[in-house]
This record gives C-alpha cells, sequence and structure tokens, in this order.
C-alpha cells in the first residue's frame, strides 16, 4: 500500500517545495546576490529545517501548539518580524551586481529557522501528514520525508539558480533594483498571510 503513495507523495512535496513562499524568494535573491555555493547552504538549512519541522508534526508539534496557543501567537509575530527584516536588507540593495560580503549570505542557519517561522511549511507538513498517513504511522511519515528530502532541495535550489541566471544575463543596475524591490515587496505581502490568519 504504501508503494501506491509514492507518486502522489511525490506530487505533493514537489508542489508544496517549488511553489512562490518566503524562503523561494530568499533562495532567488541568494542567487543574484551572492555566490552560489553560499545559496546552496541556505537551502541545505531550509530542506533540513523543514523536514526537522515535518517530523516534529508529525509525532504531535502541531496538537501541542492547540494547547497552547500563546506558542503559535508568538511563533506568528516571529514570522512577520523576520520577514519583514529581510524585506527591508532586500530593498536597502542598490542593483548592482558586484560580488557582497559572502560573509552577510543567508546561511545554513537562516535556512532552517526561517522555515520554522514560514507559515507555508506548517500548512505543508500539516497536510500532507494528514492527506497521505494516518498521523500513527512512522513508517509512512518517515517514508514521505526520505520523499521530501532530495525534492525540496533541488526545488529550492532551483530558485537559487534562478538568480543566479538573472545575476548573470541581467547587468544594468536598474534590472536588479527592480527585482529587488519586487522580491522585497513579495516577502512583504506575505506577512499580510500571518497577519489575517
Amino acid at each position: 500500500m504504501s508503494t501506491s503513495l509514492l507518486l502522489p507523495m511525490s506530487a505533493f512535496a514537489l508542489a508544496a517545495s517549488i511553489s512562490p513562499g518566503p524562503v523561494n524568494i530568499v533562495c532567488l535573491s541568494s542567487g543574484t546576490h551572492y555566490p552560489l555555493h553560499k545559496g546552496l547552504i541556505f537551502v541545505t538549512g531550509a530542506t533540513l529545517g523543514f523536514l526537522a519541522l515535518f517530523l516534529g508534526i508529525g509525532v504531535g508539534l502541531y496538537s501541542l501548539l492547540h494547547v497552547t496557543p500563546w506558542l503559535e501567537e508568538a511563533l506568528r509575530w516571529a514570522g512577520i518580524v523576520f520577514l519583514l527584516y529581510l524585506s527591508v536588507r532586500l530593498c536597502q540593495h542598490d542593483g548592482r551586481v558586484s560580488e557582497h560580503d559572502p560573509h552577510k549570505a543567508p546561511g545554513f542557519i537562516t535556512g532552517a529557522a526561517m522555515q520554522w517561522l514560514n507559515p507555508k511549511a506548517w500548512l505543508a507538513s500539516a497536510a500532507g501528514i494528514g492527506a497521505y498517513t494516518n498521523g500513527n504511522d512512522p513508517y509512512l511519515i518517515g517514508l514521505f520525508a526520505a520523499l521530501y528530502l532530495p525534492i525540496c532541495w533541488l526545488s529550492l535550489a532551483s530558485w537559487v539558480y534562478a538568480g543566479a541566471f538573472l545575476k548573470r544575463y541581467l547587468h544594468r543596475p536598474i534590472v536588479l533594483l527592480t527585482i529587488n524591490r519586487c522580491l522585497a515587496v513579495g516577502l512583504a505581502a506575505s506577512t499580510l498571510f500571518l497577519l489575517l490568519e
């Protein structure tokens, strides 16, 4: 029975991972501003952070949030502040394609933490576990997580590569400045989801 779930689980993981969201926007931005390997470090952190969240929800973390509403509220506001901070940093960039200080690139820890503050990650985890497992089957949850690992990493990496493509072929500062502003607005707009939740 579990093998018949491989394709739908994989399709769900791909749709949830590659669709635009705060983490994907930061991946795209990282590709346009920093060396490729720095973006892939962020991707690895975001992927492993998501898997930790996914497995945590699988073992009952989501139900903990329902019995402690203040924790859910604290996570929501932390997410809002973090996304607004990232959007301000993007907005401050001048659009030049010269290499930035690689030490300022979002790294492994930022990627991992961002998933825990990302409502899309919480919803994708809860929805996926609810749809494809009964919540009490560690084998199915582990199988789903094993599928998510390469799919999530490759999906996020594709956003970094898209950013690197933009940096390589769009050398006019006004173009990257416009992209930065759009990405900043996208990140700021994603906080509305948190506010209206």
